[in-house]
């Protein structure tokens, strides 16, 4: 009979193999992307497939990191807690790695009358091992899903946060133990929204001042553009992120405001489809090619602002459709 100890080094197995083939993605993927003459034999080199890579590129170690980081307060109290939401983030990590090798994988089917060379068979056989880790790890992350059932799987039922591990942690350093504790982790709690947009805002400042310099970029419109468009996909990230595998455990927050973050992030993601998808969309609201700064603006933030506008609109209607406790609901509208 399986018992609570081999559950738990089960979860452990499995997320160690998911942060090794993590690791593999990631060093291969900063060498397709970061030298110069494998990213000129690239096919994914072009949008949209350059935009997903670019963002599993950072998000992907990102999540990495923290889920290594939590594996050493694995014995602290609320441990089941902590195995679910845990191989929940495994599973959000290969999920994005699988997504980026999917794109990538597409990226060859279209470009592979004129995808030739050296470096087009070692992309090639870097994309096939990175394929055949990330299934058989999906394959594990799938088994333990099903293998846990259903039970305690919902996010309402969950009684501790990774916050409160890195409380944990922080308690064991001299260091930090005056500077976070239990207070300072309710007040993330409450603000977990301004924490998210604070982190992404300086995550974004870093990534465009390093491509601006990098590219030489000298037009601060395009600048300010990137800087956005960088924000909104981390920001988009963090909160979907931490509604799968719960870092942060939120407050119950109005109604409305629910709505307003739902709007936010669902216009985040549409400026990330706008800016990867920029060519195609183009010619629909303009025409020649999309070579001016502002355009690209125009285009790419508006339609974060519609998509968001919309949302809310449609979530809003959808609210005051619902009928109240109670009512039959014959009289709704």
């Amino acid at each position: 009979m399986k018992t609570a100890d081999d559950d738990e080094r089960a979860s452990t197995a499995t997320i160690r193999a998911g942060l090794g083939v993590a690791g593999v993605f990631e060093a291969w993927t900063v060498l397709a992307t970061q030298d110069k003459t494998v990213r000129a034999a690239s096919p994914w080199q072009d949008d949209p497939y350059d935009v997903v890579v670019s963002l599993t590129q950072f998000t992907v170690p990102a999540l990495a990191l923290v889920i290594a980081l939590r594996l050493l307060a694995w014995q602290a109290p609320g441990g089941p807690d902590r195995a679910r939401q845990t191989v929940r983030a495994a599973a959000a990590m290969i999920t994005l790695v699988g997504l980026t090798l999917a794109t990538e994988w597409a990226a060859v089917a279209v470009k592979a009358p004129s995808f030739t060379g050296t470096w087009a068979s070692v992309l090639i056989g870097g994309l096939a091992v990175n394929s055949v880790l990330t299934v058989l790890v999906a394959v594990l992350l799938v088994r333990r899903r099903r293998g846990r059932g259903r039970a305690g799987e919902r996010r309402s039922d969950w009684r501790h946060d990774w916050l409160g591990d890195a409380v944990f942690i922080c308690g064991r350093i001299p260091v930090l133990r005056r500077l976070v504790g239990p207070d300072t982790a309710d007040w993330v709690r409450r603000h977990a929204m301004t924490v998210f947009v604070v982190l992404s805002a300086l995550a974004a400042a870093g990534i465009t001042g390093a491509q601006a310099v990098g590219e030489g970029w000298t037009d601060p419109l395009l600048i300010a553009w990137m800087l956005i468009v960088v924000a909104t996909s981390d920001l988009a990230f963090c909160v979907i992120s931490n509604a799968v595998a719960g870092f942060v455990a939120r407050p119950p927050r109005p109604r409305s405001r629910r709505i307003a973050e739902a709007s936010v992030v669902a216009g985040c993601v549409a400026i990330s489809g706008a800016t990867a998808f920029r060519d195609t969309l183009w010619p629909l609201f303009g025409t020649g090619s999309l070579t001016s700064v502002p355009a690209l603006a125009a285009l790419t933030l508006g339609a974060g602002l519609t998509t968001s506008v919309a949302t809310a609109a449609l979530l809003l209607t959808r609210t005051s459709a619902v009928p109240p406790p109670g009512h039959d609901g014959a009289t709704a509208v």
